[in-house]
């Protein structure tokens, strides 16, 4: 059974927003009580959290779809709908979340750290919050709003300071396991490790992971064997430490060709040139390991490389290779720039943004895109003729009736506001006035009543053509 995942991918809903109440006042002697409906309660929002006690992105791995509660719809004597209650998602340390198209949405690193994943709708406001000096008892409310939903893909780059690379069955496994605590699986065939293992090492004042990754082979960074999907593991990393097999059984492998190999795979993955190299002869318990080390020492000295001679199973050089990394970890970590505590800033969007666009799309059609037209289509019921005129209303107060004259709207053209996908479509007759006194009784609106210009001379032509046609058909030449 599948124990370690580390990279799924989510589809997450975060809560609607509830719907506004309408609803009057109702109480003996008191015959004109007022509005009193309640607006909605706000929508749920999925959060991502680093959790530090979660290793794995299992859990998600069997249960990718994930949705928050809605909020409660407003109520009578003016009482509010209840929030709807964030989901709240724990991830391992070093998770990045991505978009599908591979765009990195957040890097979530070190504990506590948070990402709002889908934002939860707002709720919609009851009529008592709608009243005004001009519409005393609205006979409407505005809508929720629908929780934000779509797909998110997670990755998870383990946090380590020390990542072990090597060919498989070079002994890796054996190595992190007498270093640390760790309890990796060990076997004598290749491919025992299919899960990178992480170990804690202590070298005198000096505390630091190391990472056991999988082994790679020719042709890692282009997806064969285990290489491409942990290769992401070593990103992090502030110290790469090659073990090489000194004893392979192999006859066309030598550990200056596995080394070669390895670092080819290193350079087309990309990102890792700047870490600092220790190469680690192991299994050098075994004569001609120890044979095999002392004669390619020099070649690996010559190339550059700090190498160290170690045997995990007779626990050779395993205090000098700790405190070697032990000090390459110091010196990396002392390199950082000082992380000063993360100030929260509160950055709260403009409520007055007026920003909107009308473009001319096709013939007799307009489109208006913008934050506020698209979030009032969503919260008004049309099935209410009130609530309708009073997002006409809305509409020419923001400026979208002098946009449409402006691009060349005439009455009766259609107007689309959203979307392509998910656009609310009518025909528009332009006002000459504004605000409530266009309304007549309430649940009343004349501008629902006026004919519709466009669609007839839609009509007009289609009927010109058919006339046209039946003419042609009957036209005899001789």
């Amino acid at each position: 059974m599948t124990t370690f995942v580390d990279r799924v991918e989510l589809h997450v809903a975060a809560g609607n927003g509830g719907h506004g109440c309408a609803s009057v006042h109702r109480e003996k002697f008191k015959p004109l009580g007022g509005p009193d409906g309640g607006n909605g309660g706000r929508g749920g929002d999925v959060v991502l959290v680093v959790d530090q006690s979660v290793t794995t992105l299992l859990d998600y791995h069997h249960s990718p779809h994930r949705k928050a509660t809605n909020g409660k719809p407003g109520e009578g004597g003016n009482r509010s709908g209840k929030d709807g209650q964030d989901l709240v998602l724990p991830v391992p340390d070093g998770t990045v979340v991505l978009d599908k198209q591979g765009n990195v949405l957040a890097d979530l690193v070190g504990q506590g750290t948070t990402y709002v994943a889908a934002d939860g709708g707002r709720g919609g406001l009851g009529n008592a919050a709608l009243a005004s000096a001009r519409r005393k008892a609205p006979g409407f409310a505005l809508l929720g709003e629908p929780g934000r939903a779509g797909d998110v893909v997670l990755e998870l780059k383990t946090v380590a300071d020390v990542a072990l690379v090597g060919y498989p069955s070079a002994g890796k496994s054996s190595l992190i396991s007498v270093l640390s605590a760790a309890k990796p699986k060990i076997a004598d065939y290749p491919f025992t490790t299919l899960v990178p293992n992480l170990g804690v090492v202590t070298a005198g004042s000096t505390v630091f992971t190391i990472a056991d990754v999988p082994g790679l082979i020719p042709g890692a960074s282009q997806g064969r064997g285990l290489g491409l999907e942990f290769l992401r593991h070593v990103e992090r990393c502030s110290v790469l430490v090659h073990v090489l097999d000194t004893a392979t059984l192999e006859s066309d492998r030598d550990p200056l060709s596995d080394l070669d190999v390895i670092e080819e795979e290193l350079r087309q993955y990309g990102g890792l040139d700047d870490r600092p190299r220790i190469v680690v002869l192991n299994k050098i318990d075994i004569p001609d390991g120890q044979d095999l080390a002392d004669m390619i020492r020099p070649d690996l000295e010559q190339r550059g490389y700090r190498v160290l001679e170690v045997s995990a199973v007779a626990h050779k050089g395993l205090k000098e290779l700790s405190f070697a990394l032990a000090e390459i970890v110091s010196e990396a970590r002392a390199a950082k720039p000082v992380e000063e505590a993360t100030r929260i800033v509160i950055r709260p969007k403009a409520v007055d943004d007026a920003g909107f666009t009308v473009t001319a799309e096709e013939e007799d059609l307009y489109r208006v895109r913008g934050e506020k037209p698209e979030r009032w289509v969503r919260q008004t019921d049309f099935n209410n003729d009130e609530a309708v005129g009073y997002l006409a209303d809305r509409l020419n107060r923001l400026g979208v009736e002098d946009a449409l004259m402006k691009a060349g709207a005439r009455a009766g053209d259609g107007v689309a506001i959203g979307p392509e996908d998910n656009a609310v479509v009518f025909d528009w007759e332009p006002t000459v006035m504004a605000g409530a006194e266009m309304l007549g009784r309430r649940g009343e609106d004349h501008r629902l009543e006026a004919p519709r210009p466009a669609a007839q001379r839609r009509r007009d032509r289609e009927a010109e053509r058919d006339e046209a046609q039946r003419e042609f058909e009957g036209f005899d030449p001789f």
